[in-house]
């Protein structure tokens, strides 16, 4: 995919990974790396991906109901609620969070349902992204 695609492949790739959709971006930004794409540019369009995907997740949320997503995500009504409750204590900080595995999709859910200020949430998201981001690609850098 990054063969062909370069770095819109890299921006679609880790887009849906902050979906609902089972993948892992770090798979496509060692990737890119690894074919010698700068390391901030990496950094800056896997953000901007992943960030677009958990936005996309905060939709969801925002034009679901809970019962659909209890359905069609599998996701038990008790789980759903103690992220909810998380989310609504934490307010908008809580999008920094989103860039965790498995609970990041529900966080940004979560978010999107009880209506979070989205600019807030987008804002806060995209930090916690890139500092992850960040973490990875200097981890891959002092690797390779």
């Amino acid at each position: 995919m990054l063969e062909q695609l370069g770095l819109l492949g890299l921006f679609f790739g880790c887009m849906l990974s902050a979906t609902v959709v089972p993948f892992t971006s770090e798979v496509l930004v060692t990737g890119a790396i690894a074919m010698g794409y700068n390391l901030w540019t990496v950094v800056v369009v896997a953000t901007l991906g992943n960030t677009a995907g958990g936005m996309i997740s905060y939709l969801l949320g925002w034009l679901c109901r809970w019962e659909w997503i209890e359905h069609f995500l599998h996701v038990k009504r008790e789980k759903l609620m103690r992220v909810h409750d998380r989310v609504k204590r934490w307010g908008v900080a809580a999008a920094l969070l989103t860039w965790t595995p498995f609970v990041g999709d529900l966080i940004a859910i979560a978010m999107g349902l009880i209506r979070i200020n989205p600019a807030g949430t987008a804002a806060l998201m995209a930090v916690g992204k890139f500092v992850r981001y960040l973490a990875v690609a200097g981890v891959l850098d002092w690797i390779l």
